[in-house]
């Protein structure tokens, strides 16, 4: 396929020799390690999947299966975000700690490899508050898709015309991005993140995000999902419900990712006039 957006992105790849492609398995990183793996070969393309609790478990094998269907040179590593305090008390930065572990847990692969670590970052990404850019850049990663002046839909699009099942697959993001900024991450909340979002998804919702509030869960769908989460809201509630939550609500202004970030800029409330 002659594309000028692909061959810029080959080019890049090309410049930096060997790679490790931090391997989430969404649909960013899942395109930067196929075009990696097609354009260096597996020789020079080693795709790592960080795993940690953070992690949902059902994106752990979907970046398993995947691996062995596109024959991918593939392994996975343990992070030890957990073993931060900064980290667990989930302050704003909590993102650029994810990523400052991340990189201590690569570096010594890239370091064996003689290879730069590779994240899937699209100029999208560039517009929301993503402290762990700065810190993966920081600490020598690099972002060919930025590079090549890709946007998400240029990632989903090249990624469909290259036959990559992972073109359509809904936008992803690691579970502790689920719970309010000042929330601990802990092991048990972001299991329970993951029971409610699996049992969503075993009911066919596609593009949605529990959130957190301690005993309560914030449901956000797709503007077009919310018809039929209120059609179903009793198999809804008993999915949420299932996970641990005593409460559930919908989000009526349905899912935003990065909607969390929000409350980084709200403005602060004023006093009420009587």
């Amino acid at each position: 396929m002659s594309d000028g957006r692909l061959v810029r992105l080959e080019a890049v790849l090309a410049g930096l020799g060997n790679v490790v492609v931090a391997f989430s398995g969404g649909a960013d990183s899942a395109f930067l390690a196929g075009v990696a793996h097609r354009t260096l070969g597996p020789e020079r393309t080693l795709c790592v999947t960080a795993v940690s609790p953070s992690l949902a478990a059902e994106d752990e094998v979907h970046c398993r299966a995947l691996a062995a269907e596109w024959g991918l040179r593939w392994q996975e590593v343990a992070t030890s975000e957990m073993e931060d305090p900064v980290y667990v008390a989930n302050g704003a930065d909590r993102c650029a700690r994810c990523k400052d572990a991340l990189m201590v847990a690569l570096g010594p692969l890239a370091a064996a490899e003689s290879a730069t670590v590779v994240l899937g970052v699209n100029t999208d990404d560039l517009d929301d508050h993503r402290p762990g850019q700065a810190a993966a850049a920081a600490a020598g990663a690099r972002f060919p898709l930025v590079e090549a002046v890709l946007s998400k839909a240029d990632v989903r699009e090249l990624s469909r015309r290259l036959g990559l099942r992972t073109w359509d697959r809904p936008a992803g993001a690691c579970l502790a991005s689920r719970l309010p900024y000042g929330t601990p991450v802990t092991a048990p909340t972001l299991r329970a993140v993951d029971a409610a979002e699996s049992g969503l998804r075993a009911l066919g919702l596609r593009d949605f995000r529990v959130r957190h509030h301690g005993a309560l869960a914030r449901v956000e769908v797709a503007e077009g999902e919310l018809g039929v989460v209120w059609s179903r809201r009793d198999e809804v509630v008993a999915a949420v419900k299932a996970a641990g939550y005593d409460f559930v609500s919908l989000d009526l202004e349905g899912f935003r990712s990065g909607s969390m970030n929000r409350l980084l800029t709200r403005p602060a409330p004023t006093s009420a006039r009587v």
